[in-house]
């Protein structure tokens, strides 16, 4: 089961499957919250002659037509736990349900030590999946099987089967299963391309256990990336999606999977009215490299990117906040090989727009290793386009850089000095200044004491003479490639 700890207080990423901690017989639901059966949706719309009225679609077409190719998937394993006192709690090593009463109700009533030593303890868990091919092929979450030593699939005329892995991808959430069995009822697939915002869409899965519930709601958004470092262009929807859902499909109007039901975003751990799906076209993809090799290769682009804000797009420059930041490039990567440079902006891959930072890796994750891609970038005021020929992910993990400062009017505020050689040598950094004092509207934006400043609006720097140069021809931002802590991020600074 895979859960992040729940507080009131924010909003947190929840996956949506049901987890059931075995040991003796005691069910402890980790997420709670109603079942809704499906959403309706209002639309009010100004009332003239050219307003034509529309039928809803037919719901149970669909799903007597695809019911059948949805599974209920079982899955049972062993996870090494420790029980803690209670005063212990809140430690490095803290039990990540701590703070949930349901959990603590309920680990009363779990055998074993109570003074932290670990001991095995049998797990079990409910997901949903489909069928793609007649011959047992099984789509599926990740998150579903992870650590599963029996799998069992359930079809809706209650046969049961033993299924195998024949692999996951954690990146992507996406799993694929395989069961024994001939002439199984499959579902049709269809194109994420196709899928409107504002169409309507249905689920169908086994939330908290119950078998072949359909839900219906609407596409809210496509392309939606989380901040879970995840690579996925998520569609969001407001179908209801709740523990056990999770793996299963969601159709389109015509009858075609466009999705797999992987995630929600709540503060209960209940369905809020926000649920996330896999594309298909990513899920296939997935599912081919699985069957054909056993594993999956991911292609890397190798760079470090943050989002563009309105102050950033200033201070370079460009007419509307949006593109991928490159903070850094990563030596010897793809996209050091082909010229990318810190300070760039990736505007579009292949002539698709990235409107957002995640766009970029969304895009990246559809490629594959050795692909060459065209990317339009903004270079110091102006329009570029290089090709980059992607790697493999291997085991590389993309980071985005993430600033949550906030800038505000005011004059620049540092007191800067040039590195010493013994600094320059600590950093990995030939060039910088080391900020000394901070005040006024760099304190604000979020530059401390003791930060390295490398690059002011994509220029590297050395001299405080350089710093005054550029600051001195920006109008309304400037943006400071900082190093702390062996990360960089630009951070923007608003200018009086």
């Amino acid at each position: 089961m895979k859960l992040s700890s729940l507080s009131p207080s924010r909003l947190v990423l929840a996956l949506a499957t049901a987890g059931i901690v075995g040991g003796t017989g005691v069910t402890a639901l980790q997420l709670v919250g109603p079942a809704h059966a499906a959403n309706a949706v209002t639309a009010t719309t100004p009332v003239t002659a050219a307003v034509t009225p529309m039928a809803l679609p037919d719901f149970s077409r669909i799903t007597a037509q695809n019911g059948p190719a949805v599974v209920n998937i079982s899955v049972t394993g062993t996870s090494r736990t420790a029980d803690r006192p209670a005063a212990s709690r809140g430690g490095r090593n803290a039990d990540p349900f701590g703070n949930d009463p349901f959990f603590e109700f309920f680990r009363r009533f779990q055998p074993g030590p109570q003074g932290g030593m670990p001991r095995e303890m049998p797990t079990r868990g409910q997901g949903s999946g489909f069928i793609v091919s007649a011959d047992g092929i099984i789509l599926t979450n990740a998150h579903v099987v992870r650590d599963a030593d029996q799998v069992t699939v359930k079809l809706t005329d209650r046969r049961e089967y033993s299924a195998k892995v024949l692999g996951s991808d954690a990146k992507t959430d996406v799993a694929v299963l395989k069961i024994e069995a001939k002439d199984l009822p499959t579902v049709t697939t269809g194109r994420i391309q196709d899928l409107r915002v504002g169409e309507w869409v249905l689920a169908i899965g086994a939330p908290f256990g119950f078998e072949n519930t359909v839900t219906a709601g609407v596409v809210s958004a496509k392309g939606r990336s989380l901040p879970d470092d995840s690579a996925v262009p998520f569609i969001q929807t407001d179908v209801a999606v709740n523990p056990g859902n999770s793996g299963g499909p969601l159709f389109n109007t015509r009858g075609e999977v466009v999705g797999i039901n992987a995630q929600i975003y709540s503060r209960t751990g209940g369905y809020q009215g926000l649920s996330f799906a896999i594309p298909i076209d990513l899920a296939l993809k997935v599912k081919d490299q699985i069957v054909a090799t056993g594993k999956v290769e991911h292609a890397r682009l190798g760079v470090t990117i943050q989002e563009v804000n309105q102050a950033l797009a200033d201070s370079f420059k460009l007419e509307r906040p949006e593109g991928a930041l490159v903070a850094s490039v990563e030596s010897g990567s793809p996209a050091d090989k082909a010229g990318l440079q810190t300070g760039d902006i990736i505007r579009s891959v292949d002539g698709t727009l990235i409107r957002s930072s995640g766009d970029l890796p969304a895009i990246i994750s559809l490629a594959t290793p050795g692909d060459t891609v065209a990317l339009d970038i903004w270079r110091k005021g102006r329009s570029q386009r290089i090709e980059a020929r992607l790697g493999s992910a291997g085991d590389t993990t993309r980071t985005v850089a993430r600033s949550d400062a906030q800038a505000s009017q005011g004059r620049l505020g540092l007191a800067l000095r040039p590195l010493q050689p013994q600094e320059a040598q600590a950093v990995g950094a030939p060039n910088g200044l080391v900020v000394e004092s901070v005040a006024g509207a760099a304190a604000r934006a979020g530059i401390n004491p003791g930060d390295v400043v490398l690059a002011v609006n994509g220029t590297a720097v050395k001299d405080v003479e350089q710093v005054r140069a550029i600051v001195a021809t920006s109008d309304k931002s400037v943006a400071l490639l900082i190093q702390r802590d062996g990360d960089k991020i630009f951070v923007p600074i608003r200018l009086s």
